[in-house]
């Protein structure tokens, strides 16, 4: 008779629960500081996201002079046999 409702994000509080968390907030930090923190908030993630990007992408250039010096390796391998040979 009764059908239970799941929420889609389990997780992510909605509704009441999000009333109740912003008036949480407000009674703790005040109105006037929520901008302030949320500006805050907002640029920590962005220089969080900045230096990600730079990890990855000297892990990429790490990467691709791996494989230009397993390349290198290999051509002198070449040619070092090749003038073995020769002699």
């Amino acid at each position: 008779m009764f059908q239970t409702i799941t929420p889609l994000f389990p997780g992510i509080p909605g509704g009441p629960e999000l009333l109740i968390v912003l008036l949480v907030l407000v009674l703790l930090f005040g109105a006037n500081k929520i901008p302030k923190l949320a500006r805050s908030t907002g640029q920590a993630m962005g220089e969080f996201k900045r230096g990600r990007s730079e990890i990855e992408e000297e892990l990429q250039q790490m990467g691709q002079d791996d494989t230009d010096d397993d390349e290198e390796d290999e051509e002198t391998a070449k040619s070092t046999t090749t003038s073995s040979e020769t002699n």
